[in-house]
């Protein structure tokens, strides 16, 4: 495989990542999209300025590391205290089902994210990352620093939890 120029990577990277990135971030800064915005464009200059060798063949893992890194940093500086956002926020979706469908969908949706609110931080923060971003459990375990084994509990823990908040039998 060839490698690309740090312009070439950019590109692709921006094409194939750059809502996704921009709405995992948004869900870290409590539903910034402004910040958001701001974090992935920091991202992709990091990814500029990066060897284009060393990224290729885990791309997606580095800009989600890069970027969950950037929105921590982001937090920490305006509140020293709290370290992560939370708030959810929707997938944009091209297809759409017709208006009634849509709307019990997105009636659904909301709910479910209002209970992933109330799971623990990093719980709700890896359930995210699998179900929002379609990250591996080894793509989540690079960018959070857990291991694969801890990334499969939280999520397994995680869904149990969502199961019972939602009154759905376990």
């Amino acid at each position: 495989m060839e490698e690309m120029s740090p312009s070439e990577l950019v590109e692709s990277a921006q094409r194939d990542f750059e809502g996704p990135l921009t709405g995992y971030a948004a869900s870290l800064l409590g539903g910034d999209w402004e910040r958001a915005r701001d974090v992935v464009q920091d991202t992709f200059i990091k990814l500029f300025r990066q060897e284009p060798g060393k990224v290729q063949g885990h791309m997606k893992s580095w800009l989600y590391t890069v970027c969950r890194n950037r929105s921590i940093d982001v937090l920490r500086k305006e509140n020293p205290m709290h370290t992560s956002g939370g708030e959810a926020f929707e997938a944009l979706n091209d297809e759409r089902p017709d208006p009634a469908a849509a709307a019990v969908q997105q009636e659904r949706h909301i709910e479910v994210l209002k209970f992933v609110d109330r799971l623990p931080e990093n719980q709700r923060e890896v359930i995210r990352l699998k179900f929002q971003s379609d990250l591996s459990y080894k793509e989540i375990s690079d960018i959070t620093d857990l291991s694969v084994s801890n990334v499969g509990f939280l999520i397994h823990a995680g869904i149990k939890r969502l199961r019972m908040l939602m009154g759905v039998d376990v």
